[in-house]
């Protein structure tokens, strides 16, 4: 346990210094592994993750989901989207920033990436919620925790990556993730009701709704059919989330055709950055399991086991010291590194406790629900100073607005946050009814 707990130090340094996360977890777990066994060992260790992850064919789902996402972005129905929330929301207080959410919510269903999310909303919405003279902390602060939905509203590659590495069922994630996306996108839209009561400088015009063309109306009823067809298909049994991710990115192609917004140009820039998006992604994943099998090999998990019953803690009481370590990682960590490093630690832990009751007595039940508690903190993680992965992106698209506002603009959205985090620890059943209706 000692040594895992000097490489995780010596990671964290490497972090802070700049080096790539997927290298240091790479450099780590192999000179740890070999500290511990031999550099044979460690080199066939290395080798033969390399190998699998690449030949592996449910990793597939993961280029095939950001590829979708891609297609979905240039395709025009970001537009849509925010136009029909913009109908049905934008002549209340603050409706244009609840449209922002409600939309961003709509994108997340069928984009599956947070960051994209973020990215796409901010030059869709950016411009109303400024012609109607909102505060830019609210327009920013609405966008970027509405992007954050993107890893939790199925289908969402950070579920297909935590099913991957505790063997989990993905359908099952996916389904767990329906409630709690619409809770937040509840609470979100309550606390810009909230705010702008408190506060009706932040909005002070009532927005006047725009015509919804028939265009939009298209691009709707598209994404509305894609979801459908995804998760119709995974659940009826037609087919697996990877040939889901298939049919989503064809079909995704043929809306962005049907939409009139696809170029030779921009199909290409969406496969490139589908591609560089794909290897950032199992860069960072081989470099995570390299230093999982040093710090499994080390006995980290067992000795986590073993300490939290020789104090005899309470069951809740690890969930909740869990939850607060993730907290803490998520101001210095990016989300996908952060789950990727802790999640192998955590889950054999997690199914060892007992909690009582008959919902959370079966050990898959309970992997599931943990997997949305991990989702939802690591949501919490993309709008957290000093990292907030969503905040920066914003940055980069609004050059001209400050980040102190943009983090200034995200706090009611943050506690909002906070309040769903503590409902879903609380009430297991919020993320595991549909599971247990399937």
């Amino acid at each position: 346990m000692i040594e895992a707990l000097v490489g995780f130090g010596i990671l964290l340094a490497l972090i802070f210094a700049r080096v790539p996360i997927a290298f240091a977890m790479a450099l780590v777990g192999a000179f740890g592994f070999a500290w511990l066994r031999d550099w044979n060992a460690t080199w066939s260790m290395i080798g033969t993750i390399a190998f699998d992850k690449g030949q592996s064919y449910t990793l597939s789902v993961i280029p095939l989901f950001i590829l979708m996402g891609n297609l979905l972005t240039i395709s025009g129905v970001s537009h849509a989207l925010y136009a029909a929330a913009n109908h049905l929301l934008g002549r209340s207080r603050g409706g244009l920033a609840m449209a922002s959410v409600v939309a961003c919510g709509g994108f997340s269903a069928v984009c599956g990436s947070s960051l994209a999310t973020a990215a796409t909303m901010s030059k869709v919405a950016m411009p109303s919620m400024r012609r109607y003279g909102y505060a830019e902390s609210l327009a920013t602060g609405s966008i970027a925790a509405g992007g954050t939905l993107g890893i939790l509203i199925p289908p969402s590659v950070v579920l297909i990556i935590y099913g991957l590495l505790t063997e989990s069922d993905i359908g099952k994630l996916f389904i767990a993730g329906v409630v709690p996306g619409i809770l937040g996108v509840v609470l979100y839209m309550l606390a810009i009701a909230v705010i702008t009561r408190l506060k009706p400088e932040l909005a002070p015009r009532v927005a006047e709704t725009e015509p919804f063309t028939r265009r939009e109306r298209i691009g709707v009823l598209a994404v509305l059919g894609l979801f459908t067809v995804i998760m119709t298909g995974i659940y009826g049994g037609f087919f697996t989330p990877t040939e889901a991710a298939g049919i989503g990115a064809i079909v995704s192609f043929l809306i962005a055709l049907g939409m009139g917004g696809l170029t030779w140009r921009l199909l290409f820039g969406a496969a490139m950055e589908s591609a560089r998006t794909t290897a950032m992604i199992f860069a960072i994943i081989i470099g995570a399991e390299i230093f999982s099998n040093f710090v499994n090999f080390a006995g980290l998990p067992d000795a986590l086991a073993g300490w939290v019953y020789d104090l005899d803690l309470n069951a809740w009481a690890v969930i909740v010291g869990i939850v607060i370590v993730y907290l803490i990682l998520g101001c210095v960590l990016e989300s996908l590194s952060m789950i990727l490093l802790t999640v192998p630690v955590f889950y054999p832990l997690v199914i060892q406790l007992e909690f009582g009751g008959d919902l959370l007595s079966d050990p898959e039940l309970v992997l599931v629900w943990f997997a949305i508690i991990v989702v939802v903190v690591t949501e919490i993680s993309l709008i957290t100073p000093p990292v907030g992965m969503n905040v920066f992106v914003l940055r980069n698209v609004l050059p001209d607005v400050p980040l102190a506002t943009i983090f200034r603009g995200v706090i009611p959205f943050w506690i909002a946050d906070i309040v769903r985090l503590g409902l879903l620890i609380s009430v297991p059943w919020l993320s595991l009814w549909l599971v247990g209706l399937m």
